[in-house]
């Protein structure tokens, strides 16, 4: 009985495709919504996403609409009568679509709510140092991820986690944690939950170029959490003063070096020691071990230490 109930996929980069991929093997995945092909590069290329590419390679039937709010495509999901709609990695789901299956619609998001609601769990929890994160399935109502709770499953972040090898780790967790999902769902087995929503939250709203640039009058640990939860994209930026001139550099991977005195240290005075790239703050100091010089590709500090050579009075701001 599950595998004739039709399921509708909603989903748009790589981090969907784990989901999808589960989900194609155990259910009945009728169809695909994902994002509009769009141009990138210098060729102007058509660039389809992840999603419509696995959708292409087994046959599922794709929708791309640019608006979900039009009436056509509306009328296009309700008639294909979906039983359940399944959303991983979307945008915001309209009312007259997220109400028309008859077991209504799921989403995955990857954390555990209602913390780090938003459009950036992954990266937020990172930054934030957190020691565990997880997914969560529920059923998607209004609010954005506020609906009732269906299942959750927690996930230990480690030491080398950074936003790349977590995003990777939860794609599978959460993959796994839907198939179990909706057998409850098709069973009614489960018994979804409400949100606890007057405790204080953690958010997690989406990275912009404020956010994502180090502020170097924080701790160490945080400015380490920052480097985690941004790499290997978009990465955690700083602009570098060098003699005359500024440059714009990320910094991919970093970490704290032990330090006896910062007496005769300038706050934010960068410094090449024992063939390592150092930058000073009142806390101590961030080694930097991966860094991606602006219009440049990524290298290690080593590397940019043999091609650049940084002024006395060399900074970061």
């Amino acid at each position: 009985m599950i595998k004739k109930n039709k399921i509708i996929f909603f989903g748009t980069p790589d981090f969907a495709v784990t989901s999808l991929d589960a989900l194609y093997s155990n259910f009945n995945i009728h169809s695909v919504v994902t994002a509009p092909d769009r141009k990138s590069g210098r060729g102007q290329k058509l660039n389809e996403s992840d999603v419509k590419k696995y959708a292409q390679k087994h046959n599922i039937n794709i929708l791309q609409p640019s608006n979900l709010k039009d009436e056509g495509f509306i009328n296009e999901i309700k008639k294909l009568e979906p039983d359940l709609i399944i959303v991983v990695a979307f945008r915001k789901i309209p009312k007259e679509i997220f109400s028309i299956p008859k077991y209504g619609t799921i989403n995955l998001h990857a954390s555990l709510l209602p913390n780090y609601r938003g459009a950036a769990p992954i990266n937020w929890c990172l930054i934030n140092n957190e020691s565990k994160t997880g997914i969560t399935t529920f059923f998607i109502n209004e609010k954005i991820d506020q609906g009732d709770i269906l299942l959750q499953d927690e996930v230990i972040i480690n030491k080398e986690d950074d936003f790349g090898k977590l995003y990777t780790k939860l794609s599978k967790v959460g993959a796994e944690l839907l198939v179990k999902t909706i057998i409850g769902v098709f069973n009614n087995s489960l018994n979804p939950s409400k949100q606890n929503l007057d405790t204080e939250i953690k958010l997690a709203p989406k990275l912009n170029s404020e956010n994502t640039r180090i502020d170097w009058s924080k701790p160490i640990n945080k400015i380490i959490g920052q480097v985690k939860g941004l790499s290997p994209k978009p990465g955690a930026w700083t602009m570098i003063k060098n003699g005359q001139d500024e440059i714009r550099m990320k910094i991919l991977k970093a970490e704290e070096k032990e330090i006896e005195s910062l007496e005769d240290k300038i706050i934010g005075k960068i410094v090449v020691e024992n063939g390592e790239l150092h930058i000073y703050n009142s806390y101590g100091i961030t080694n930097c071990l991966i860094i991606q010089m602006e219009n440049k590709r990524e290298m290690s500090a080593k590397e940019l230490i043999n091609g650049l050579k940084f002024e006395e009075n060399s900074h970061v701001y």
